[in-house]
C-alpha cells in the first residue's frame, strides 16, 4: 500500500475550497495526472460516481470513483477502482487564519501480486504525483 499525504494553505474560505475540491470533475484543473473526469451519476454527495482517466508513469488508467463520505464543508472521501488498483482519496478542509487548511490523502492498494512486488520501485513516482497534485491544488485554490 502506498499513502500520499499533502497539505495546502489557501486564502479561500473553507466553504469555497470544499465546494471546489469536493466536485471531483475539477481534478482536471489541479491534478496534473488527470486527463478527464466525468460525473456519471449523483449530485456530488454520497453515492456519486465519477469516471476518471489519468496518465501515470507513461500509461493511461481509468478508475471509477464513488463518493463514500461527504460532510460539507469539512470532508469528502472517494473510493476509486479498476482491475489492478484500489484508491481511497480523502480531502479535509479546516478553517485556518483568513482561509483554510486543506489536507489531501490518497491511498493506493494494488490488486495484482506483480504490482505489489513492484511497489517499492513505484513509490518515488507516487511521491512525485503527490508533489505535482499539491502544486496544482495550491495554484487552483489561489484563483478562487
Amino acid at each position: 500500500m502506498i499513502v500520499v499525504t499533502r497539505e495546502v494553505l489557501t486564502r479561500a474560505t473553507p466553504r469555497v475550497a470544499f465546494g471546489y475540491l469536493s466536485d471531483f470533475r475539477n481534478t482536471t484543473e489541479w491534478d496534473p495526472g488527470t486527463v478527464r473526469t466525468v460525473r456519471r451519476s449523483g449530485d456530488g454527495g454520497v453515492g456519486t460516481v465519477y469516471e476518471n482517466t489519468s496518465a501515470f508513469n507513461g500509461r493511461t488508467t481509468e478508475l471509477t470513483y464513488t463518493v463514500t463520505d461527504h460532510v460539507a464543508p469539512r470532508r469528502v472521501t472517494l473510493r476509486g477502482e479498476n482491475g489492478t488498483l484500489e484508491a481511497l482519496d480523502t480531502i479535509t478542509v479546516e478553517p485556518h487564519d483568513d482561509g483554510a487548511l486543506v489536507r489531501y490523502q490518497a491511498t493506493f492498494r494494488f490488486r495484482s501480486v506483480l504490482l505489489r512486488l513492484a511497489e517499492p520501485f513505484l513509490r518515488p513516482a507516487f511521491r512525485r504525483l503527490g508533489d505535482e497534485a499539491e502544486a496544482g491544488m495550491r495554484a487552483a485554490l489561489a484563483k478562487l
